[in-house]
């Protein structure tokens, strides 16, 4: 196991992780921190408590907007794979167009 010193809201913390982890969850702490100076910079004087917990909620707010996107995403693709059927359809009417246009110039030049 390994241990890393993460700074978060001006207050060391140290963590153990497994071995290879430590780019990772120092990556992670990174994040966090970042939330927490914003916290702290919209609201000065917060307790260490209150600014974790608005840290915590500015990003579960973006992982919240971040899994709405992915399922709006998911929707369209699946309405993108429903219209394979459509486009099918479609292709073998312009098919049928042409034919019958074909047949009309045939019909009109004999004519």
């Amino acid at each position: 196991m390994a241990e890393i010193m993460l700074q978060i809201a001006g207050r060391p913390y140290p963590i153990r992780c497994r071995d290879g982890e430590e780019a990772h969850i120092t990556h992670l702490a990174t994040m966090i921190e970042q939330k927490a100076r914003q916290a702290q910079q919209s609201t000065p004087g917060m307790t260490e408590v209150r600014t974790l917990l608005f840290a915590a909620l500015f990003l579960a707010d973006e992982l919240n907007d971040l899994r709405r996107e992915a399922a709006g995403r998911q929707t369209q693709l699946a309405l993108e794979a429903d219209d394979e059927p459509s486009a099918r359809a479609i292709e073998a009417l312009a098919a049928r167009i042409e034919k019958l246009r074909e047949r009309l110039a045939v019909s009109a030049s004999d004519a």
